[in-house]
Parts: C-alpha cells; sequence; structure tokens
C-alpha cells in the first residue's frame, strides 16, 4: 500500500524576517497539521483572544483593536487568536477583496499585533496535495517580533463567501501576518491549542441555508469530513503531553448568549473533550463575552465574540446553568500561562477588566 508510506518534501520560505516556516509534506491521515511555537525566556506564555471582528473598523472594532495593541503591549504577548467570523457580512469575494485590508491590515495596527496570522481552512495545494498533509515547524529570526503569532479560526460568515480566497498564498503578500489552515494545533510546550472547524458540524447550514450560499469545498462529503476530524482531534488530544489542553472553535459548545448550546457540538465535540481532560473550549459566533463552567467536567467554557458589533441585550434566560460571567458588548480577552497557573481577564473597550478567572493544576505526568 504505497498510500500508506511516509513522502516527505521539505520547502522552506521566509514569512518576514522574524519568521522562517519549514513545511514537511506528510502522507499521514490521522495527524492534525502541527505549529510548534516556543515559550518565554521564563516559561511562560501569554496571548490574546478576539473574534467576530471584520467590519472595516465600525462598531467598535478599531477602538477594541486600540486597547488590544496597549494590552498585547503590556503583557509581551507571544500571539494572538482569533475566534472566526473574519469578515461581514459574507466573508471574502475574492483574493481582490478590498475587505481584506479594510478589515484586517488597516485596523490591526498596533507594534505588539504585527504577527503572522494562522487560519483553520486548508486548501488543496500544487499536485493535488492537501494543505492538511503539512507539518508546520517555526524557527526563531532575530527582529523584536520573534515567537509571536495571531492565529485564526473560520465562522460561518467567512464559509458565506469565498472561503477558499482566505486560503490563498498571495494574502502573504499583502500582509505577511496571514496564513491559512482549517483543524491544527499549536504546541507550545507548556500548553498544546488543539483548533476545530465547527462550522460543518452544524446542521441548519446545509439544511436551511436561507438565501446564504456556503462554501463546501474541502468539506464533503460531510459525512466523512467530520468523521475523520473527530478521531484525529481525539487521537491528538490523548497523544499530547502538555500541561494545558485548549480547544478553539468559532461556535460555543454551552453559550448564554443569542444563539444558545450548539446541540451538534454538545453531542459530537464535547464527549471528546470531556474524555480527554480539556481545561478551556474557546469560542466566538455569540457576540459577547462569557465565561461558563462545566457541571460535569474542570472545563470552562470562554467566549470572546466582542471584536465588533455586540448584540446589546440578547441574553438567553434559560441558559443560566455553570455561568459565571456574561457581557454583552464588545471586548477580548487575555490569557497568561505558566506551567501551572492559568490567568483569564476579559475587556471592554476601554481596556477595563470586567472578569477574571484563575486556575491551578499539578506539572502532566505521563503514565
Amino acid at each position: 500500500m504505497a498510500s500508506r508510506f511516509i513522502r516527505s518534501l521539505l520547502i522552506s520560505f521566509i514569512v518576514t524576517p522574524a519568521f522562517l516556516f519549514s513545511l514537511c509534506l506528510i502522507s499521514v491521515s490521522a495527524e492534525l497539521p502541527r505549529l510548534e511555537h516556543p515559550t518565554k525566556a521564563d516559561g511562560s506564555l501569554s496571548f490574546l483572544v478576539v473574534g467576530d471582528w471584520g467590519r472595516k473598523g465600525a462598531y467598535n472594532q478599531s477602538q477594541v483593536a486600540l486597547q488590544m495593541g496597549w494590552i498585547g503591549e503590556k503583557l509581551s504577548i507571544n500571539f494572538v487568536i482569533s475566534t472566526g467570523d473574519n469578515f461581514y457580512d459574507d466573508g471574502l469575494r475574492s483574493i481582490n477583496d478590498p475587505a481584506f485590508e479594510n478589515s484586517f491590515t488597516k485596523v490591526y495596527t498596533a507594534k505588539s499585533l504585527q504577527k503572522p496570522w494562522y487560519n483553520e481552512e486548508v486548501a488543496p495545494c500544487s499536485g493535488g496535495i492537501a494543505v492538511t498533509q503539512l507539518r508546520l515547524c517555526l524557527v526563531e529570526g532575530r527582529d523584536d517580533r520573534k515567537g509571536r503569532e495571531l492565529i485564526l479560526v473560520l465562522g460561518n460568515h467567512d464559509y458565506r463567501g469565498n472561503a477558499m480566497a482566505q486560503l490563498d498564498p498571495v494574502f502573504r503578500n499583502i500582509d505577511s501576518r496571514w496564513l491559512c489552515m482549517r483543524s491544527f494545533v499549536v504546541n507550545s510546550e507548556i500548553a498544546e491549542f488543539f483548533f476545530v472547524d465547527t462550522t460543518p458540524f452544524v446542521d441548519k447550514y446545509f439544511l436551511r441555508p436561507k438565501h446564504h450560499r456556503y462554501d463546501w469545498r474541502g468539506v464533503l462529503p460531510r459525512k466523512d469530513y467530520l468523521s475523520n476530524l473527530l478521531k484525529d482531534l481525539d487521537l491528538a488530544l490523548r497523544n499530547s503531553a502538555a500541561n494545558w489542553k485548549f480547544v478553539v472553535g468559532h461556535h460555543g459548545i454551552r453559550s448564554a448568549g443569542h444563539h444558545g448550546d450548539t446541540k451538534e457540538l454538545v453531542k459530537q465535540l464535547l464527549p471528546v473533550l470531556e474524555a480527554n481532560e480539556v481545561d478551556l473550549y474557546i469560542n466566538g459566533h455569540d457576540h459577547c463575552l462569557q465565561h461558563i463552567s462545566s457541571n460535569t467536567s474542570p472545563i470552562q467554557f470562554l467566549t470572546s465574540g466582542g471584536g465588533s458589533k455586540a448584540w446589546k441585550g440578547e441574553f438567553n434566560t434559560s441558559n443560566r446553568d455553570g455561568l459565571r460571567f456574561y457581557y454583552d458588548g464588545q471586548g477580548f480577552m487575555s490569557v497568561q500561562l505558566t506551567p501551572t497557573d492559568a490567568s483569564v481577564y476579559f475587556y471592554n473597550i476601554y481596556g477595563r477588566v470586567m472578569h477574571s478567572l484563575n486556575l491551578s493544576k499539578g506539572l502532566y505526568s505521563a503514565a
């Protein structure tokens, strides 16, 4: 079975003066692509989380970006995570869509936010080899941005446009922070981040799309796509030796916001997270900031979807079980990590801390 033999092709290219990325094409089906990211010199890690932002600076997107820049500088962040819905209302039209620069490059201008972006979406590359077979390794450079990245996922609004456009490497010529994948893993020594493409899980986008058109290239047949994704995620989580395990997706598993719980994720994704002792599930989709504690496992559900337009007054009063914090305005989140401690802060558009969460745990020991 020739397909089972490992074939590798090393490709190296400069993304910015700060980063040299080596890509190895590995023909292994049951392995999510991996990114290696170093911690700070003291072994700690810090990052920001923002979601649902792409509105050309409107609806306080620029104000949120300004505060992110200040907090990012204060914390000397390693990277930023975006929880999806990168371009409203219907993603990008093409690789020439000016929304890319107007909603991204010209908004997140602070020095502390000048980092490569990685997107969860995957597209075939030349020769018919899928980007899902890539293993990416980060090699530090020498300028003042080294060791920092910005990491994204796609949301349902991104799928309404030309999702493949967000994958095109031509965007690196416009803004070198932009790199695209779909589901993948970032290993940062003390923590591993598992990015999951959640939009294809949601039934209504397929069964009741209304007037929306979704770009499902690379997703169909859907049943096989989701089955393989769940198997690959479970394997990656089981093999993880990181002390902290964080899973990131666009849609909430638990939410007291407008959308509420995502029943498909509760049924299919949550059991995988609980079985593998995931610490945090981080999402956007609901345009708010919130924190919900699980009553059946140590998982903390954190929503950071206030990157621009918020839904004032949208609150699901029947879904308060485990709710620790809910804010129906714009803002973002920060996380500071050591091997044994995690501190999470939620900020509004003025940089004020609205809520905090502190977690502690012993060092992981493999059996």
